[in-house]
């Protein structure tokens, strides 16, 4: 009788920790980016008043030595109580350029002794590198050396973030499927690598219908699927110069929520979907209803 008993608590204890998990792994991500960390330190308040309204959960936050690290402190430990998860941003395209690991040694290097001096409800929750290597010259004079230096980088940035405990995430941009690759990393599609080889990434499938959308990110969803990694799907909100459908920034808010709703629903129950991502948090604050 007395093992009957515990193999029953043991069953019981079992299934509702299976139910948190699925009930974890079923909130879906509703994040965007917070370029001017600045925003913290002068209105912390109104920052996090505004990140609550929108139902964010996820925000990926700039790094600046120059802020001091209680406002982070303190910015990360109140979002946190409001269920927001804070991820440290950074990255830029010369990050790939021959000495550009310097820069992300010096974020890994802030970022160790921030985590060592905050409490548990004050660290960050990951990283977000944004390096985008296509908008560095070498991109167009020798792009095979500069994907294999990206790669390289996202190796270290892996190892680095793995000796914090930290989850590694990266904004990728929609065609990678279409960049291959072959080299000491082997041969395939770029966004297939990059996607195997991080935790999640936030894809940047800035375009202003779900139709749209849906058809840009489809092979990064199924890589997502294929490695059990959550692709979250960015959009834009900021005026662009690079055509009408590229922005949600003309039809504004409303628009946006019954298109993204749609992205949504048409991912309702695959894996590799993670959510939603607004870029960015300036942009969006003045963005038309």
């Amino acid at each position: 009788m007395k093992k009957l008993m515990i193999a029953g608590v043991w069953l019981l204890f079992m299934l509702t920790q299976h139910g948190i998990e699925a009930q974890a792994t079923e909130v879906e991500t509703k994040a965007t980016w917070l370029w001017n960390p600045w925003m913290i330190y002068n209105d912390e308040a109104g920052t996090l008043a505004f990140l609550e309204s929108k139902d964010v959960n996820k925000v990926y936050v700039q790094i600046d030595a120059d802020i001091p690290a209680s406002s982070y402190q303190s910015f990360i430990e109140k979002a946190r109580s409001a269920g927001m998860a804070i991820y440290a941003l950074d990255g830029a395209p010369d990050w790939v350029a021959p000495k550009g690991f310097v820069q992300q040694d010096q974020l890994m290097s802030w970022l160790s002794l921030y985590q060592r001096d905050s409490g548990p409800a004050q660290r960050f929750s990951g990283v977000h590198l944004d390096v985008e290597p296509y908008l560095y010259s070498g991109w167009n004079t020798n792009r095979a050396a500069t994907v294999k230096s990206y790669q390289a980088l996202l190796t270290k940035a892996k190892s680095s973030t793995a000796a914090l405990n930290l989850p590694i995430e990266v904004d990728l941009p929609f065609w990678f499927d279409e960049i291959s690759y072959k080299n000491t990393y082997g041969k395939g599609v770029l966004a297939e690598w990059v996607i195997a080889n991080t935790h999640s990434v936030t894809l940047m499938a800035y375009r202003d219908s779900a139709a749209m959308i849906t058809e840009l990110v489809k092979n990064e969803i199924a890589y997502g699927v294929k490695y059990g990694k959550p692709v979250v799907v960015g959009v834009e909100t900021d005026k662009t110069d690079e055509g009408d459908s590229i922005s949600f920034y003309e039809e504004g808010e409303t628009f946006m929520k019954v298109e993204l709703a749609k992205v949504s629903a048409h991912y309702t129950g695959v894996k590799g979907f993670g959510g939603i991502a607004i870029h960015h948090v300036d942009s969006w604050k003045a963005m038309a209803p």
